[in-house]
């Protein structure tokens, strides 16, 4: 399954790893992750590690090909009819789940009707909830038809796994045993998770595509991002995503040039720091202004990035088509900055420097994860720009999983995070004031009825040159109104061991074409 829904990312980068290399096979591959997965099923993971498993587990309905176009996978091909309301999926047949049941439209259906289940945790409804009628035609024709025209339609069915009926019919799948031992029609197989370690997947030998060359897909979590790199040198991690420290300087000894390929793009994605609307310290739209003009951004991408990245204004990286490169900037201004809290109520009114304002001080947290040293860097960097305009910013470094229960319940004044964007520039899930709910994205609070209305209208809206007009409106407005101080958009660093031949950059990445990536039987061409 390729990604179109956001996932909430531990690292915008993924490793795997396992065992030392001289008591592995070298036909397996191994990456690594910061953060373990959460649920191991795609209708209610809200995460990338999760998402990273999913991908080469399940399958969606199209997929993007390297140059970002949706092509068939699943389903072979389909027919759009109906002034572009109704989805004719042609599926394949002969397609087997890994327990050896066949494949169907009726697992389509299923996938379908737990999407728009009230009782289903999933944050990704609102793409679904659309659909007029979704209908088996036979064993391998699955329709769907839309109320309205709906632009993102194919992309979100390019981003949804399906899962199997048959092991999931009349089960509650929030709870289920399956979201730990999932059984999908991927590539690759669930074998094992072992929490907080790693999780083993073997080949598909039988998969629609041909077999993969790569025998084991293993997924380590290893919560350092240092110690990570001590594993790729000792040969335990096959791949990882770098740091810029590690890109630049650490990465440029013989034995890694010699034994390593290292891959730099920019990233379809970007690091914020969002508020909890709900609370009164950033109800203000001047002083979340204020605190824009407070961080030094430049000084981040400096320091943290090593040059490795640019800034961002908003809800796009620059790499999209629906990013404004005319919305509002906040340049570096403290003066600025004190200037417009000032005009918001607080002042300077005890001897320590902070702000005041009603007797109470301008002081909060600031959550982050473990393991991820750029948002920490981030983070102290931003502690100490806020700190030189009279606010007392705190910083709480959470082991992953925590983090997110935090953000699941409501409970941070900010947090530093990440987000990997579709190719699909609809960001109704992340904005619109309905998805608020416990699991949902929209988990700072943000509503603004234009962009609720703009949202929609960017749904309905299939003309290239109009869908960009919207969404050049939502940046303009989200940069304004600033729910998120927009920090970066960072480049991808991801670093491959030399073995494994067939890997083929392209705009989509280097990961679209794992199948095709083997290791020669020859160690010499190694």
């Amino acid at each position: 399954m390729k990604k179109f829904f956001v996932y909430i990312l531990p690292l915008c980068l993924l490793f795997f790893a396992c065992v030392k290399k001289a008591e592995r096979d070298p036909n397996t591959f191994v990456e690594g992750s910061i953060g373990d997965a959460r649920r191991l099923n795609p209708v209610i993971a809200n995460d990338s590690a999760s998402g990273a498993i999913n991908d080469q587990v399940f399958n969606g309905l199209v997929k993007y090909d390297k140059d970002i176009k949706l092509v068939g996978d699943l389903a072979e091909r389909w027919k759009v009819s109906n002034g572009g309301k109704t989805i004719t999926f042609f599926l394949r047949k002969g397609v087997k789940w890994h327990d050896g049941v066949e494949f169907t439209a009726e697992d389509c259906l299923f996938t379908y009707q737990k999407l728009i289940d009230p009782k289903v945790a999933t944050p990704y409804s609102s793409s679904f909830t659309d659909i007029a009628k979704a209908e088996p035609i036979g064993k391998y024709i699955f329709r769907v038809t839309y109320k309205e025209p709906f632009s993102p339609a194919l992309d979100s069915w390019a981003g949804m796994g399906i899962i199997p009926k048959h092991l999931l019919e009349g089960k509650d799948i929030n709870t289920d045993e399956f979201n730990r031992h999932p059984v999908g029609t991927g590539p690759y197989k669930f074998k094992e998770w072992i929490a907080g370690q790693k999780i083993v997947l073997d080949v598909n030998n039988d998969y629609f595509e041909g077999r993969p060359n790569i025998d084991q897909f293993i997924y380590r979590i290893i919560p350092d991002s240092s110690t990570m790199f001590q594993e790729l040198l000792s040969g335990g991690v096959d791949m990882m995503g770098l740091t810029p420290l590690q890109y630049l300087r650490k990465s440029e000894t013989r034995r890694i040039r010699e034994n390593y390929q290292k891959f730099r793009y920019p990233s379809n994605g970007y690091t914020y720091m969002g508020y909890n609307l709900r609370s009164p310290l950033f109800s203000d739209v001047r002083v979340r202004q204020a605190l824009a003009y407070a961080i030094d951004r430049q000084s981040i991408i400096d320091g943290v990035l090593l040059g490795l990245g640019k800034p961002c204004t908003g809800p796009f990286s620059y790499v999209s088509w629906a990013y404004n490169p005319h919305a509002k900037s906040y340049p570096y201004n403290p003066r600025l900055a004190r200037e417009m809290l000032r005009e918001a109520g607080w002042k300077d009114t005890n001897a320590g420097g902070i702000l005041e304002k009603d007797g109470m001080p301008f002081s909060f947290t600031i959550l982050t994860n473990q393991g991820n040293n750029e948002r920490i860097r981030t983070a102290e960097i931003i502690q100490q720009n806020l700190k030189a305009v009279g606010i007392d910013a705190k910083i709480r470094v959470m082991e992953w999983q925590a983090f997110l229960e935090q953000i699941d319940n409501r409970s941070f004044d900010a947090i530093i995070l990440g987000w990997q964007m579709s190719r699909d520039p609809d960001l109704y899930d992340i904005w619109h004031s309905s998805k608020t709910k416990k699991g949902e994205y929209n988990f700072v609070g943000y509503k603004n009825p234009e962009v609720d209305r703009l949202l929609v209208e960017g749904r309905r809206t299939f003309d290239i040159e109009k869908r960009k007009k919207i969404y050049y409106r939502i940046h303009e407005i989200l940069a304004e109104e600033q729910p998120y101080a927009f920090l970066y958009v960072p480049d991808a660093l991801p670093i491959v061991h030399k073995r494994f031949k067939g890997i083929e950059p392209a705009p989509l990445g280097i990961m679209y074409n794992f199948i095709k990536w083997y290791v020669p039987k020859d160690r010499a061409e190694w």
